[in-house]
């Protein structure tokens, strides 16, 4: 029988612009692109140059230290533009997609018929393995270690987040194939965390999985929360995360024997005008999907992701490889508010109750349209309990972030730097009134403790 397991800590933010649950246009881009930073901790080497023709599960970059893990293109077409940064930095590598995909054949596989090795072997082939992140360092996983669990969420609970259940219907089989090859990675468990609300039969009765079922606001949906929860990280573990959305692509592997990375992303945010959801595939140019579907009187954030963790894009950009989302919101640097911060607030959404906005709201129902501004300059950090009222993990994260700054290692041990990832703190960097990069504080810590112990 299910664990169902409260969160009591946390913060829903209730906005404008849900998806609706229909499939909009299908799309289909000119040019895709793959950006290495979209896999964390992964040291690109190119493999391949400008002008060669690609296959839709032809290796384009690989690890340094790890060659197995490869990123492979999600299309076919043309390889137009490799893009460096300083120091030679490698930022993206644009593919000009043909009219038709033609994808590399790696072969059905039955996944009973397969060792660990084999799976672990064709993940690495067609390009899945850095989906899967490892922790602690939240970063590519190490195909080379042996996880103690891995940790699936199957739902999300970030504002504006995508109906899960809604993109796994009709993708049924493939998800559990994807659960049957997780399950032969580890010797312990894999987690799947679903909401007491859950209903596709996909989850509630998948098999080869533990299920817990988690009530309480976001973010009872981080995969973070869900591991604090069932079986915290020791120093020495390891366990593996994957998004439930990613699932797809190594059961489509083994069944259809194709690195098909096609996404159901949903289009979300106030500024939309119809929201849905587009069938596509990752590194897809967001201009095609936005185009003509969003408000052209203010100025505009694209958004990659939800608003608490996505990262800024321009119009012109593309949608990162992990990503099923792009929000739409208002940039807020053309809006000249009388009295500001001063004023009655009627419709505006304030967790610490400075506007008065709650008592016409007391059940949370109003959806607030909120735009990208920090409306706050920085200023040192404020040793009160704000953050500990949206932060459900048995952590304290004011002495940990501190210990991160300071860099402090036995401290940061001591206080559960293995556990987190920087999407656990997206609470605390929206209701921090000292309006601190908490998000890239943790991120800068990781990568630290990271060279740390691996130099």
């Amino acid at each position: 029988m299910a664990q169902l397991i409260k969160i009591k800590k946390g913060l829903d933010i209730n906005l404008k612009g849900k998806a609706k649950n229909i499939v909009l246009k299908p799309l289909k881009s000119k040019l895709y692109c793959i950006n290495p930073d979209d896999f964390i901790g992964l040291v690109p080497k190119i493999l391949i140059k400008i002008g060669d023709k690609v296959q839709a599960g032809t290796a384009l970059i690989c690890d340094k230290k790890h060659s197995s893990v490869k990123v492979v293109s999600p299309v076919s077409g043309e390889v137009v533009e490799i893009n460096r940064g300083e120091k030679r930095k490698l930022l993206s590598i644009i593919i000009e997609a043909d009219d038709e995909t033609d994808y590399l054949d790696f072969g059905r596989k039955k996944v009973s018929d397969l060792s660990a090795d084999d799976i672990v072997q064709g993940l690495s082939q067609a390009g899945i393995l850095p989906f899967i992140r490892q922790r602690p360092y939240d970063i590519v996983a190490n195909p080379e270690d042996s996880p103690r669990d891995i940790f699936i969420s199957g739902f999300y609970s970030a504002p504006l987040s995508p109906d899960l259940e809604f993109i796994l219907k009709g993708e049924e089989t493939d998800f559990q194939t994807g659960l049957d090859a997780l399950a032969k990675l580890t010797k312990g468990k894999v987690h799947l965390g679903l909401n007491n609300h859950c209903v596709i039969a996909a989850l509630k009765y998948a098999k080869h999985v533990e299920i817990n079922t988690f009530e309480g606001p976001h973010p009872s949906g981080n995969v973070g929360v869900q591991i604090n929860k069932i079986k915290a990280i020791d120093k020495g573990e390891t366990v593996w995360v994957i998004n439930p959305a990613d699932v797809l692509f190594i059961g489509r592997l083994f069944n259809k024997g194709t690195a098909d990375f096609s996404r159901l992303i949903a289009l979300t945010g106030s500024e939309v005008k119809e929201t849905g959801y587009h069938k596509t595939i990752i590194g897809v140019n967001i201009q095609d999907i936005v185009k003509d579907n969003v408000s052209t009187e203010l100025n505009l954030r694209y958004i990659s992701g939800n608003v608490l963790t996505g990262a800024k894009i321009s119009e012109q950009g593309y949608l990162r490889a992990t990503d099923n989302q792009v929000t739409v919101i208002p940039e807020g640097d053309d809006n000249n508010e009388f009295f500001g911060w001063a004023s009655l607030g009627l419709d505006k959404f304030s967790n610490s109750r400075t506007y008065f906005s709650w008592i016409l709201n007391p059940l949370g129902s109003k959806e607030y349209q909120i735009d990208a501004r920090i409306k706050g300059g920085t200023r040192a950090m404020i040793m009160s309990d704000e953050y500990d009222k949206v932060f459900p993990m048995d952590i304290y994260p004011e002495f940990l972030l501190k210990a991160i700054i300071a860099f402090n290692v036995d401290k940061m041990e001591a206080l559960g730097i293995y556990e987190v990832a920087p999407e656990d703190f997206a609470l605390c960097e929206f209701v921090d009134t000292s309006k601190i990069e908490i998000q890239k504080i943790v991120r800068m810590g990781l990568d630290l403790l990271y060279k740390e112990m691996n130099d």
